[in-house]
């Protein structure tokens, strides 16, 4: 498969450096923020549903930036963003196909880093650590905290629309795409952003299934040139952690089974997780050479 600068390069309006292009983004993004400050603040003061809070921040600090960098400094800002495509049928399936083999796998790595620990000298910033984890806890129970169906649509549409939207937009369709105009590899792009992507979320015991996660989405933007396919992993992704939220609140099924699924009891060899992640491993290598092999004769841009 020919390089991703081969294939999607789009011309800029500008002769502006990448790194001039990357602050831009941030000052957008910041400037966002700002605002998303204030609304939340008089969201707060007016008692509406926090809700609309993570709406705004999903709208003002990564859709919009995303949307006015790409008009501002490319000529095909669509083209850019890898948003003017249809997604292929083959993608999709690989995309559901991927997250249910890899969710006893998930777990255990969800699992391992739950119980990670700092070394003994940085017990008070793991406290400190934990306690700000504790309060996103909340904030994301509170999120997923529904029990009527009209509900858990609304929960969906913000936690797993919203979000696999306005993430994908940002991190992979505008970060990872100026970067990966660079000198960098592929490979290093898709970690460095992965990384960043899972660190603005400052949820430490998170951390690295989130990491791998972010990785996911950039391979999957890699090898299909289609930004839905990332966004579509994302909120399904999301969307069935909402799903199985409310299935569990209803007793539909049992909530803390299917999130301990893939983590053994008492310390024991996690064997379904390790079948789990050979299995995920194998699907993701025939994918890339599925994709490989469909774009071997594409002609560049």
């Amino acid at each position: 498969m020919g390089s991703f600068k081969e294939m999607i390069m789009v011309e800029p309006r500008q002769n502006t450096t990448n790194a001039v292009r990357v602050l831009i983004l941030l000052a957008l993004a910041l400037a966002g923020t700002m605002v998303t400050g204030v609304a939340t603040f008089l969201l707060t003061a007016a008692k509406a549903n926090f809700m609309w809070g993570v709406v705004l921040q999903d709208i003002l600090v990564f859709i919009l930036p995303a949307i006015l960098l790409a008009l501002i400094c490319y000529r095909q800002p669509w083209r850019f963003l890898q948003v003017d495509c249809v997604p292929q049928w083959q993608a999709i399936v690989l995309v559901v196909a991927v997250w249910c083999v890899s969710l006893p796998a998930m777990n255990w790595v969800v699992d391992w880093n739950q119980n990670l620990h700092l070394p003994a000298g940085m017990a008070a910033l793991e406290r400190a650590m934990r306690q700000a984890e504790a309060v996103m806890e909340q904030m994301t129970r509170e999120l997923l905290s529904a029990d009527t169906f009209g509900q858990m649509l609304v929960a969906f549409v913000v936690v797993g629309v919203m979000a696999g939207v306005s993430e994908e937009l940002f991190f992979r369709g505008a970060l990872m795409g100026i970067m990966r105009r660079g000198r960098a590899s592929d490979h290093v792009v898709i970690w460095v952003v992965a990384i960043v992507f899972s660190a603005i979320h400052f949820q430490f015991l998170g951390f690295v299934p989130r990491m791998l996660l972010g990785a996911w989405f950039g391979y999957l933007l890699v090898w299909t040139r289609c930004l839905w396919i990332p966004i579509l992993a994302h909120t399904l992704n999301n969307g069935m952690v909402v799903i199985m939220e409310w299935m569990g609140n209803n007793r539909w099924i049992d909530g803390e089974a299917m999130e301990r699924l893939g983590v053994p009891q008492d310390g024991g060899f996690p064997l379904l997780a390790l079948v789990s992640a050979v299995a995920t491993a194998a699907l993701i290598v025939l994918a890339w050479h599925f994709f490989q092999k469909k774009y071997s004769k594409t002609s560049a841009v």
